[in-house]
Parts: structure tokens; sequence; C-alpha cells
């Protein structure tokens, strides 16, 4: 069962908005319905989410990311279609079984931190074991579990404008794991922090995934940011689906234009991996030098220039294939019109 699946999902603004999703889906553009005076933010869109899996939509300023994501935990009410969360249909539920769901099923990492400027550090982590009405000693000792896990061990009695704004997205981030539910969703979560901390939050959040196997839905407009984290991408445009599909996938074989115009400017050295530039014409050789699947590109440069040849392995020890030189520089001067660099 899927961790959570959208079906359908519109959301219109304005007061004839049933009307306007009639005319959305006969396949009419946002541009075109002008006339009814709506805004339509989310079309059209359908997606499932598995458990443990890194889902990131991704997308320009307007295409709907933030709006999407906002009716996965119920915070807006979809114009039409559903969203389900391991089964349940919320879109359905009252007021009291929502705030229920949300409090045990979903929790959320905003942009902007939203930390309670007059707690500590530990009572900001806390605080959504607070709301589920949880003993203070039990929460506390939770919270203080979770801060160590992103970093912050010591940092409990701490105000938040006594912290970076890296480490105050630790605590949101802190926060969300405390809470211990299975989906956490992060609404541009980095975007607000310098591309130095950004990275370092990238890493981490990759670390304690690996660990702990959340379910999460990342929203980013950055797109090396989506390439790094998503073990699938969904790229909106204009409120629909452009394309959803792992990294290697989009890059390779781009759905439309506008998603080959949008991954122009990607660096394919740190996206792509092992894995996705296997030569399945080249025999396994077991003498050639182990790479692990997940190494980048970039990394495979040093030993791959003097071994000529590689062995790939996923996590498990079984061998994939092998990656050679003229692999991994094809993969590198691929284009999406297949001609490679001119």
């Amino acid at each position: 069962m899927p961790a959570v699946r959208a079906d359908h999902l519109y959301k219109v603004f304005g007061k004839q908005s049933k009307v306007a999703v009639e005319r959305l889906s006969d396949g009419s553009h946002r541009d075109t319905i002008t006339d009814l005076d709506v805004t339509a933010a989310v079309i059209d869109v359908s997606f499932e989410v598995q458990p443990g899996e890194i889902f990131v939509v991704m997308g320009l300023s307007g295409s709907g990311k933030s709006t999407l994501i906002r009716m996965l935990n119920g915070l807006l009410d979809p114009t039409a279609g559903s969203v389900e969360v391991d089964g349940v249909n919320i879109t359905a539920l009252n007021k009291k079984d929502l705030l229920k769901l949300r409090g045990e099923k979903i929790s959320m990492v905003f942009q902007h931190f939203a930390l309670l400027p007059h707690r500590t550090v530990l009572e900001n982590a806390a605080y959504g074991l607070e709301l589920r009405g949880l003993p203070r000693a039990e929460r506390f000792e939770k919270a203080k579990e979770t801060l160590a896990l992103v970093g912050l061990d010591g940092w409990e009695d701490k105000l938040p404008q006594q912290l970076s704004g890296g480490m105050q997205q630790r605590v949101g981030l802190a926060r969300a794991l405390s809470a211990d539910t299975d989906i956490i969703l992060m609404d541009e979560a980095f975007s607000a922090l310098d591309p130095l901390i950004r990275r370092d939050m990238q890493t981490q959040l990759i670390e304690l995934q690996a660990s702990l196997g959340k379910t999460i839905i990342f929203i980013t407009h950055d797109l090396n940011e989506a390439m790094r984290l998503g073990d699938r991408i969904c790229v909106l445009r204009d409120g629909r689906v452009a394309q959803i599909g792992e990294a290697a996938e989009i890059l390779n074989s781009p759905a439309n234009e506008y998603v080959e115009r949008f991954i122009e400017d990607v660096d394919r050295a740190r996206v792509l991996t092992a894995s996705a530039v296997i030569d399945a014409s080249v025999a396994r050789d077991d003498s050639a030098p182990q790479v692990d699947a997940g190494t980048a590109v970039a990394d495979l440069y040093p030993t791959v220039s003097t071994a000529d040849r590689l062995r790939v392995v996923s996590d498990q020890g079984e061998v994939l294939g092998m990656v050679t030189r003229e692999s991994v520089l094809a993969s590198l001067n691929t284009t999406t019109n297949g001609e490679g660099d001119k």
C-alpha cells in the first residue's frame, strides 16, 4: 500500500472553481480560463509515494507545489480529487479525525523554521509531542534523542535567536523526527539557507533517511537539490505534472521540451550514479576494482581513468554490472537530442 496517494487532485481558488475544473479536465490551459476569475494552482495531479521513499516535488514559482503539499496533510481541501494516507481518504475525514491523523501520521518541516521564539530548543523539538498530550519527561527524553541525531546535543537550553539559520532548521527537523510520524512533509525546507549550509543539511537528511527510513515528500524549486535527494522526482509546470521519474530517467529521457530546458544546467556528474552508467555490453570482470552503486559519477573519475573498468556492487553485495571509462564519458556527453555535445 502506498504511504501517500494523490488521485486527480485539483485546487482552484475562486467562486467558479467547479466550472474551472470541468474546463481544465478537458485539457484547457489555466491561462485560457481567466474569464472565470479563478486561480488554478493544482491541475489533475496524480502520484503514489511508497513507504521509505524520498519523493521530491519540484517546479518554478507558481507551479503549484506548495499548494499541493498543503493538500497532502489536509491544510487545504481539494476542489476535486482525493488524498489517501496509508489507505485512508483524508479528504473525507472530519476535523477531529484529521487532527488525529496529522498528529500520528504526518509531520512537517517549514521553509522559515516556524520555531516558537520564547521556547527553548528542547521545548520546540518536543512541541508536537506536547500537542499529542505526552507527559513532560517522556516528550523531553524523546526530543533530546532527536536533537542528538541532528547534531544539536548540548544546545537544548538555547533560544532560537541564539542559533544560526542552519541550526534553527535542524531544530525544525528534530521536531518532525520527535513526533515519530512515518511521513514527513518538507516545504522548501532548505531554501532559506546559505549554499554551504544547505548542502550540509541535504547530506544530513540523506544520512538520517538511511537509518530511519521515513517517507519524505520534499518540495523544492532547485533541480540539483531534487536530483540529489529524490528517489523519484515529480516535475510540475503550471499546476500540472510534466514528468515523474528517477533522476537518471529525467536526465536521459525528458518527457517534453519543457523538461529538456529545465535540466540543461544540471551537474550530471553529481546527479548520475554508477548504477546509471553501467555498460550492459561489457562482461563481468571480478578482477576489476569495486565501486558502490550509489557512487556519483564525479567520484568515479580518479579510479576509472586508470582502471578502465569498474565492478558496480549493490548495498547487498550483488554485482550489478560493469562501468567503463567510455560509459562514464558517454553519460556526461549525452544531450536530450541524443547527438552528444557539439
